[in-house]
């Protein structure tokens, strides 16, 4: 159905196009992977500088594949692990909107349900993964995304995520967060 392979194609560039921003800017902007690294473990993430490299290259090549249309529901699962891992660590805090202090949950949460619904839709007529008879979507698709990604947050979680021991003292003051830094842990 074309309609159907439209809006998975515009979901695949703007979800993909959007994470390859967020790695590049880990990467390359602000404080580069070194303030990456800093800002990871300010939030309780160890070792920080493992987890910008490894975020940073997730997100690129998370970004990439969505793009392409290359392995979907795989690469959603790579953005939905990402983002529950920043909705988790830094921004489920603050509450829902995203304009407050310290950045609500609304946009992290947003890729991630994005995600999970690409998951399902698969790469669609106009990927990769159809050049290659690669079709996989629907509710298995909706599980690989869904399931691994979480699995994967969860995973990282629990064996890498120190938080503060008080939400005051783990939230970056005024123009020393995302901003000063590279887009927040996503």
């Amino acid at each position: 159905m074309v309609s159907v392979d439209i809006a998975a194609l515009l979901l695949r560039l703007t979800v993909g196009g959007t994470m390859i921003a967020h790695g590049w800017n880990h990467a390359f902007g602000g404080g580069r992977l070194p303030g990456t690294a800093r800002w990871f473990e300010s939030i309780g993430i160890r070792p920080g500088r493992v987890h910008a490299l490894l975020a940073t290259l997730t997100e690129l090549g998370a970004g990439a594949f969505l793009v392409l249309g290359l392995l979907t529901p795989l690469a959603a699962a790579a953005v939905v692990g990402t983002m529950a891992v920043a909705l988790v660590a830094n921004h489920l805090r603050n509450g829902f909107f995203i304009f407050r202090p310290g950045e609500g949950y609304e946009y992290v949460l947003m890729i991630t349900l994005v995600a999970c619904a690409l998951g399902a839709l698969g790469g669609g007529r106009w990927s990769a993964d159809q050049l290659l008879g690669f079709r996989l979507g629907g509710w298995a698709g909706l599980a690989i995304a869904a399931v691994a990604g979480g699995a994967g947050a969860a995973l990282l979680l629990a064996t890498c995520w120190r938080p503060a021991a008080t939400a005051a003292s783990s939230v970056p003051a005024a123009g020393s967060g995302p901003t000063a830094e590279p887009i927040s842990g996503s």
